[in-house]
């Protein structure tokens, strides 16, 4: 590891790989970790968590349920994914914290957990750092105090730190959201588990339906309109206030957001083929996956256990195995975006070496991530050679393009950090990745992955 001639921080350095092969070991599903640890702690009694990511922001939640007063055990951890233990008193036993709850880098821990600790009747502050101190934080406000609760942040109630101070019982709300969150959404499902009467939200695009899987697997009446469940189009999200939820065991899937930097990789890559294991592709999830197959990317999906893929109850996994492709160029509508946010970077970096233009329109979601996604990935795949351009929300870039290594600026974002490194491995020359380890934030083992499919 160097250090960066642009920051003067820690830096990767990633050079073209002659072929890549392998079966990458993947992280756990950041978001579905996020939540079995909540609704272990909600949930209270003894509840396994098996192959959780272990990554920094799923760290930040495991925390916070710790210091709410649930006894959170690491019982088995592998550098890359960790079981976990979840003792807890459930939610009527759960107490104040004795000091400010540290989101770190995780906006899914500072939004989820603002809805469970809007239904909690104590004074709570959420923070973390520079960069999410910079979120917006007005959208979860907004519906929160609207159901009874207090919350109050900086910068006229924008930005964090964000001040909870709950109430038991909260009132139950009707509430269209204004962009589309699964994060804002699950927030007010989780704070309308203890409010009075049923609690609505609805979506004018459907965003991921962890949540609500994970609410019904634990004995929680969630209805969806219209019942068709995969996503695309408006839906409502109800359920009824003051269900007990039951301590459950989960088994956390790889992670579909982790796995779409490989499959990439091998897509991009003159001489590639990859397997990728037990892959989440939940119908709200697969959104990239199916983008790739319409760009031209060669995957054939296996499905593995006995959820089927269009099934609302548990999670449908699928192997995937991916080689060399040639890919084509295609639009990515508003909708599209919303369903694949995470993975918007990496597909910026497929539409590189895709035949045509390429356009992603309505992206400006991006702005509001871990850093101005849309500027970092503009700036640092110009940098490499890329022909990409912005203008507002939309996204435009032409290919092929013949990538040159160079340096390229993370923001401290782990998936811009990975982006420039899986664009390393077909660039010329050396791509040097600044502050490369906040790759570590969902994938802590990134780098020895990419090196050991290289060899």
């Amino acid at each position: 590891m160097a250090e960066s001639p642009l920051t003067g921080g820690p830096s990767r350095s990633v050079s073209r790989a002659a072929r890549l092969r392998g079966e990458p070991r993947l992280p756990g599903d950041k978001s579905i970790s996020h939540r079995a640890l909540i609704l272990a702690t909600l949930a209270g009694g003894d509840s396994r968590i098996a192959g959780a990511g272990d990554g920094r922001d799923v760290q930040a939640t495991a925390g916070i349920m710790a210091a709410l007063g649930a006894t959170v055990e690491r019982v088995h951890e592998d550098g890359l994914n960790v079981d976990y233990r979840v003792i807890s008193p459930g939610a009527d036993g759960l107490h104040e914290p004795d000091g400010v709850l540290d989101c770190r880098n995780s906006g899914t821990s500072l939004r989820l957990c603002s809805g469970v600790l809007a239904s909690l009747p104590f004074f709570s502050v959420l923070d973390g750092d520079a960069s999410l101190r910079s979120r917006p934080v007005a959208r979860i406000i907004e519906p929160l105090r609207s159901m009874g609760a207090a919350l109050y942040a900086r910068r006229s109630d924008t930005l964090p730190p964000l001040v909870v101070i709950g109430l038991t019982r909260l009132r139950a709300i009707d509430y269209t959201t204004r962009v589309p969150s699964a994060q804002v959404k699950s927030a007010i499902l989780l704070a309308g588990l203890r409010a009075e009467g049923p609690t609505t939200v609805r979506e004018a695009v459907a965003t991921r339906d962890h949540t609500e899987r994970m609410l019904r697997s634990r004995g929680i009446d969630v209805r969806r309109e219209p019942e068709a469940s995969s996503g695309g189009g408006p839906v409502a999200w109800t359920l009824d206030g003051g269900a007990r939820l039951a301590a459950k065991d989960d088994r956390v899937p790889a992670d579909p957001s982790a796995a779409a930097f490989w499959l990439v990789a091998s897509a991009i890559h003159p001489d590639a083929e990859m397997t990728l294991r037990a892959v989440g592709v939940n119908p709200t999830r697969r959104t990239a996956i199916d983008l790739l197959v319409r760009m031209g990317a060669q995957i054939t999906e296996t499905p593995v256990g006995d959820v089927a893929a269009d099934s609302d109850a548990g999670e449908p996994l699928a192997d995937l195995t991916v080689r060399s492709s040639e890919l084509r160029a295609i639009d990515i509508g508003p909708d599209e975006v919303a369903a694949a946010i995470d993975e918007i970077p990496i597909l910026c970096l497929a539409a590189t070496q895709a035949r045509g233009r390429t356009t992603i329109r309505g992206a400006g979601e991006l702005r509001n991530k871990e850093s101005d996604r849309i500027d970092g990935i503009v700036t640092g795949l110009r940098a490499l050679g890329a022909k990409i351009s912005v203008d507002g929300d939309d996204i435009t870039i032409e290919g092929p393009s013949q990538l040159v290594g160079a340096p390229t600026l993370t923001l401290d974002d782990h998936r811009l950090a990975m982006t420039f490194a899986v664009a390393g491995l077909i660039a010329s020359g050396s791509t040097s990745i600044d502050r490369g380890d906040s790759a570590a934030v969902s994938y802590p083992s990134f780098f020895t992955e990419l090196e050991r499919l290289r060899a």
